[in-house]
């Protein structure tokens, strides 16, 4: 990030601070109202006070200046301004600091609409996937392509986990350690933003426990942007298949988005309504004793 994008993120943050703290009356936080005050909110020498902070220290974070903002201090100043959850989440984002109060977040919930969306891609293949890869909905035409994955417990639908641990979807996808170095490369720009994951950690720690493979990848600290790639699959009933597999965002915040694969040639777009159109392979149930990282 630039020095400029960093001083940018500091005058966001000190901005929505002063807009809180003179939105909370000292009624909110059980203190007297006082005599002769020119705004209904607190005070910047009552707000120090209150969230333990030094006033020159408080006055600076307000200001956007280059000072060091820990978590514990943030959360502080989160529980003496009331800030709800969007809110915390808004404030820690902008400090680039994980709320060390953050409850685990289920696996978002795919709306009808998007459902509905979904669906109107078939035949081709389309998936919803959350901010830790799970694959929380997909179409018939993706399903059939990789198989019955919604079947299996909540635990096993990780695509990550899927890429380096099922043998199918290893023989489906060419050029299969092209392909998972890049996967991998993109799940580890992907963690950035899941620092203090407790879910996001687990799974980690289960695919290098489990796969040479990822572990070895994953060390190699490469990084790459979520962009549309090519790719191609040779499948048992749809032949060969090139498509381009590109993203929509359903919700950036929350790290929601849809991936559709377009057809790049005829052969795929035929292969493609083959898949909208078959029983999906069942996919071997792992064992009970694999430690897998828990979707929610």
């Amino acid at each position: 990030m630039s020095v400029e994008q960093t001083a940018q993120r500091r005058r966001y943050l000190g901005e929505f601070i002063r807009s809180r703290r003179e939105r909370t009356t000292p009624e909110m936080v059980g203190m007297p109202p006082g005599l002769r005050r020119r705004t209904p909110g607190l005070r910047r020498e009552e707000m120090a006070l209150l969230a333990g902070v030094g006033i020159t220290w408080y006055t600076w974070l307000e200001q956007g200046r280059p000072i060091n903002v820990s978590a514990q201090v943030l959360r502080s100043v989160a529980r003496v301004l009331g800030m709800d959850p969007t809110e915390r989440a808004h404030v820690f984002t902008l400090a680039e600091l994980p709320d060390p109060d953050a409850v685990e977040e289920e696996a978002p919930k795919v709306s009808p609409a998007v459902r509905m969306m979904l669906d109107q891609f078939d035949p081709f293949p389309a998936v919803v996937v959350g901010p830790r890869w799970e694959l929380l909905a997909g179409n018939r035409a993706h399903l059939g392509l990789f198989g019955d994955y919604m079947a299996l417990p909540a635990e096993y639908r990780n695509s990550l986990w899927m890429v380096f641990t099922d043998p199918e979807w290893r023989t489906l996808l060419q050029d299969w350690s092209g392909r998972a170095r890049l996967i991998v490369a993109k799940a580890r720009a992907d963690s950035a933003a899941q620092i203090g994951d407790p879910a996001w950690a687990r799974l980690l720690g289960d695919l290098r426990a489990h796969s040479a493979d990822f572990r070895e990848l994953w060390e190699r600290n490469e990084v790459a942007p979520m962009d549309a790639t090519v790719k191609e699959y040779r499948h048992p009933q749809a032949g060969r298949l090139r498509c381009e597999a590109s993203h929509l965002w359903l919700s950036e915040q929350r790290g929601l988005r849809m991936t559709v694969h377009l057809p790049l040639d005829e052969e795929t777009r035929a292969g493609f309504e083959v898949l909208a159109s078959i029983v999906p392979r069942v996919l071997p149930r792992p064992p009970a004793t694999t430690p897998v990282a828990r979707a929610s």
